[in-house]
């Protein structure tokens, strides 16, 4: 049977499942806006769907036997749903699995506590309730056209060209003290891999927090890749004198811890980097390694 796998957008996440797809008898279809951008994915490996006046041909999504979604919403909704409805309808019948990419965010601020897939949505920005609505919408949906959907909620993502270890060398890191503030994040490979795994097991639907083993500091993180870089940290700064940007400033306005154990033990999923010391550990030593 043949397997092909439909990305609504063709980003960092996207890009790394697949990597790992590759070889194993998977078709990648990418979306982009810019015909430009077309050849970066046919580079990759993937065929290039170059979207028009938000609206995929009907035709588009005739080989697919996936879904992934990872563009972001925006106040009309999610772009995937405003732009293939109809595309996606026309093939129930053939689509096994359909991933949605979402965010811890919508747990919104916790106080540090733990929390789980059953845990209650207290989003507190805009971009927060905007996933909430996103998901919401693919749940109604997919219940009216009997869709197999599964919802992942990311935590922060790191990986190669995308880390702390390089803010550190463009001197953009920051040591910010918020007292008790921790953060979770996950290697972009665990997702990916953690994605893949999902996509073997498509009966396995519902909802899944994606996220390490340890939520951390990020004066910690900041710390160590600095450690790993052989040079100073940065001063610890209060949040209130680090001059954030508003936007950046929202990330500090939520605190909680995410529990990855139904991750775990219904996707079978050993994490490669439990933390981020094993994930920018790795990085560093890839980065540096003789050619």
């Amino acid at each position: 049977m043949h397997k092909t796998l439909f990305c609504f957008g063709f980003g960092y996440t996207a890009k790394a499942l697949a990597a790992r797809l590759a070889g194993k008898g998977w078709r990648i279809i990418g979306t982009t806006r810019s015909p430009e951008k077309a050849n970066a994915l046919r580079a990759s490996g993937a065929t290039p769907v170059v979207l028009r006046a938000d609206t995929l041909d009907e035709g588009a999504l005739d080989d697919a036997t996936a879904i992934l979604i990872s563009t972001p919403p925006s106040e009309a909704g999610c772009p995937a749903l405003i732009s293939a409805p109809g595309a996606i309808a026309a093939n129930s019948d053939s689509l096994k699995w359909i991933g949605y990419l979402s965010t811890n965010g919508v747990y919104g601020d916790h106080g540090g506590a733990w929390v789980d897939e059953n845990s209650v949505l207290k989003a507190t920005t805009a971009r927060a309730h905007r996933r909430i609505a996103a998901e919401a919408a693919w749940g109604i949906y997919c219940r009216r056209h009997g869709l197999p959907l599964t919802v992942f909620r990311l935590p922060g993502i790191y990986g190669p060209g995308r880390s702390t270890l390089d803010a550190v060398r463009d001197g953009a890191a920051k040591r910010i003290n918020k007292q008790d503030q921790v953060f979770n994040r996950m290697h972009v490979d665990d997702i990916a891999a953690g994605l893949a795994a999902s996509l073997h097991a498509p009966e396995q639907q519902g909802v899944y927090n994606f996220a390490d083993d340890e939520p951390a500091p990020q004066q910690d993180v900041v710390a160590y890749a600095c450690q790993l870089l052989g040079v100073e940290p940065p001063p610890l700064t209060a949040i209130e004198d680090a001059g954030l940007s508003p936007a950046a400033m929202s990330f500090y306005m939520d605190n909680k811890r995410v529990s990855n154990r139904h991750m775990k033990s219904t996707l079978k999923i050993e994490l490669k980097y439990p933390t981020y010391r094993e994930g920018l550990s790795d990085i560093f030593k890839k980065e540096t390694a003789c050619p």
